[in-house]
């Protein structure tokens, strides 16, 4: 685990997250693959909102488990928020709002949530 700094594209939303980037997941679901979105995902208790908390918007749609917020300055999904079927709270991160990473050393998992 090492502890990254994150944000949205105009640096309104800020977060610092405690992750392990060996793997990331590629979604095919309707918004996932339209944002481009690669995502890992952490319990609520590695993830810290530095500042942007009044920026973010919501969004939800189908079985509205999962809060897909942006910043309603520049659009940029850096994370969302849900919960696993046991209730635990999770953060889904979008790694590519993460700062210094290099993706060429990321194995990205294919997953099919369009026909979920």
């Amino acid at each position: 685990m090492k502890k990254y700094d994150g944000s949205c594209h105009c640096g309104k939303v800020k977060f610092e997250v405690e992750i392990d980037l060996k793997e990331a997941l590629s979604c095919n679901c309707s918004i996932c693959f339209r944002k481009g979105t690669l995502l890992s995902f952490v319990s609520e208790n590695k993830f810290n909102l530095i500042s942007g908390a009044e920026s973010l918007a919501d969004y939800q749609f189908g079985k509205k488990s999962i809060h897909h917020t942006f910043c309603s300055n520049c659009g940029v999904t850096a994370f969302a928020s849900g919960k696993m079927p046991d209730g635990t709270r999770i953060k889904a991160i979008n790694i590519r709002c993460l700062a210094e990473i290099s993706l060429e050393q990321i194995k990205i998992n294919n997953f099919d949530g369009k026909n979920i």
